[in-house]
């Protein structure tokens, strides 16, 4: 049986209803932060609680909503819908381009609070993280009762979240998105089919429109079909997806919370409001980008072995090239004679770009190129890379303190006004 807990009255000896009842198996949470961008604004400017916030890009420069407060979604707007049709939907919504840096912080002291409850944390987004909290002989906690907890800690900061309690991550993820904001769902365990089963597939992540119209077509319209459909026939169907999809409709998934917090790349793109035309406005944005990367970087105390220049034309097709780094780095003086030399590969005049994006890879592997390199400096470029890490790292200190916005670069004004305004919801962007 599935039950949200808001309906129910504590019972007797302090305990609700689902907490009396004792979990058997694995269990899940995943705890996702209420329309957390536009609650950040709302908690910070009193001023516009009760109001309709919106975070997003300018709507006369390709903006798009990153988020909506829920007196906005009241109008239609959504995350992903452009600033432009959010404006005729909402005229009356204030609208803000967000403020990057407070949404980190915020999200770090919610994650803290996570962690509190159990070592085994997956956070997944900056507003999103699964939590293991499986009753052991050492965790008594109810997995409800954590839940709770969670909830009124959260609370306490000024923003609310969403939790969906489960025995897999699935089916916690789609719990937490049954009834917000504040809400907290639970589907025991053994009642997983009852509360899976007439659902849409498009409910379960990593069924796209794609794969929902090729199910339809073939007469699978809820998790139910999906779950007693023909192996084969979702194999066929779903490609190498197929399993896992069925696995999750199932409720057979085994995916654990995984708490290995190994990087695999850090990236930063922007799209333009206008088309950069120029190979100088191009390397601004280039350069602005492969800053940020830097940043990233040296904040996780990484260094990386490979870069990419990823490129999006005025017609929408993309392309990128990436090369090997000279050594192992994170200083974005060492990127960009590379990026100007990639540029090259992906750019000719004439050509007009509407996005550029900069990631760096290869991470944690030894690197004898390094000491090859730097053997072969000589004195006076060996002093030029130490005066160039000396400014990054000032200027580091300084954002840290002041925020991202303090200071800027010549090659950021070169691109005032061209840029779209449009804030990311990518969590690499906060860590």
């Amino acid at each position: 049986m599935q039950i949200n807990p808001k309906e129910h009255e504590r019972g007797p000896g302090g305990l609700s209803v689902l907490e009396s009842i004792e979990w058997r198996g694995r269990a899940i949470l995943l705890i996702d932060l209420d329309a957390f961008f536009a609650s950040v604004e709302q908690l910070d400017h009193p001023g516009w609680r009760g109001k309709p916030v919106i975070v997003g890009g300018h709507a006369d420069r390709r903006g798009v909503v990153s988020t909506a407060s829920y007196e906005a979604r009241a109008y239609g707007v959504h995350s992903a819908m452009p600033s432009s049709t959010a404006e005729r939907l909402c005229p009356d919504a204030i609208w803000t381009e967000g403020h990057y840096d407070r949404y980190r912080e915020v999200s770090n002291e919610v994650m803290a609070i996570i962690r509190d409850e159990s070592p085994l944390m997956q956070q997944v987004s900056i507003d999103e993280a699964f939590l293991d909290v499986t009753p052991t002989g050492v965790n008594r906690d109810h997995p409800v009762a954590v839940a709770r907890r969670i909830q009124e800690r959260v609370e306490a900061l000024g923003v609310t979240c969403s939790i969906g309690v489960g025995t897999t991550k699935s089916v916690a993820k789609i719990a937490s998105d049954f009834d917000k904001p504040r809400g907290l769902t639970v589907v025991m365990p053994g009642s997983e089919a009852s509360f899976m089963g007439p659902l849409p597939v498009r409910a379960m992540s990593g069924i796209g429109a794609s794969a929902e119209k090729k199910l339809k077509d073939h007469g699978i319209e809820t998790l139910g079909e999906l779950a007693a459909a023909d192996d084969d026939l979702i194999k066929r169907l779903l490609g190498k997806n197929g399993m896992v999809m069925l696995a999750r409709a199932r409720c057979e998934e085994e995916s654990p919370v995984e708490t290995d917090d190994e990087v695999k790349s850090v990236s930063n793109e922007t799209s333009f409001a206008e088309d950069l035309k120029t190979r100088e406005d191009i390397m601004a944005g280039i350069r602005t980008m492969s800053a940020k990367v830097g940043r990233r970087l040296r904040r996780k105390g990484l260094k990386g072995q490979t870069i990419a220049l990823k490129v999006r034309y005025e017609d929408r097709s993309v392309r990128s090239v990436q090369r090997p780094l000279p050594f192992s780095s994170d200083d974005e003086n060492v990127f960009d004679p590379l990026l100007d030399e990639m540029l090259e590969d992906l750019w000719q005049p004439g050509v007009s770009i509407r996005l550029v994006g900069v990631a760096v890879t290869g991470f944690g592997q030894d690197d004898a190129r390094e000491q090859l390199s730097l053997f072969g400096e000589d004195e006076e470029s060996e002093q030029a890379r130490q005066q160039n890490r000396s400014l990054v790292e000032a200027s580091d200190k300084v954002k840290e303190r002041f925020g991202e916005g303090v200071l800027k670069y010549g090659r950021e004004f070169r691109l005032r006004g061209k840029d779209t305004g449009t804030t990311s919801k990518n969590p690499a962007d906060y860590k």
